[in-house]
């Protein structure tokens, strides 16, 4: 990957905050994405290549859609009370990896509706 180049994980806000019992497992897997990020980003840098990660909340999808149910539980530690939009995700990416973000690096991105706030 040559200069100008953009690398994007997806991880999760539950790399930031667990607020249920039985994840600990899926959050550590994504919490280990900020470290590998932040390294990364260390590493391509100076040849010119961001490594940036988004944190997805809840996000309407068929695999946890906004009328499912468990949907009005993640709702409640949501400072805005709707589930995400899969065309807002797809926006964030898109600027991630525009020349518009280059002196973004190293960071991860929530989009959680203010759950982890």
């Amino acid at each position: 990957m040559g200069a100008g180049g953009r690398i994007i994980s997806t991880g999760s806000n539950l790399a930031e905050r667990v607020p249920d019992a039985g994840k600990a497992l899926y959050a550590a897997s994504k919490a280990a994405l900020v470290a590998w990020t932040k390294g990364a980003a260390r590493d391509l840098g100076p040849r010119g290549i961001t490594v940036n990660l988004v944190h997805p909340g809840s996000t309407d999808t068929d695999m946890n859609p906004a009328a499912g149910p468990h949907a009005d539980a993640q709702r409640q530690r949501m400072a805005i009370k709707e589930y995400g939009r899969v065309e807002d995700l797809a926006a964030l990416y898109a600027f991630i990896a525009s020349p518009h973000a280059r002196s973004i690096n190293g960071t991860g991105l929530t989009v959680d509706g203010g759950a982890n706030a």
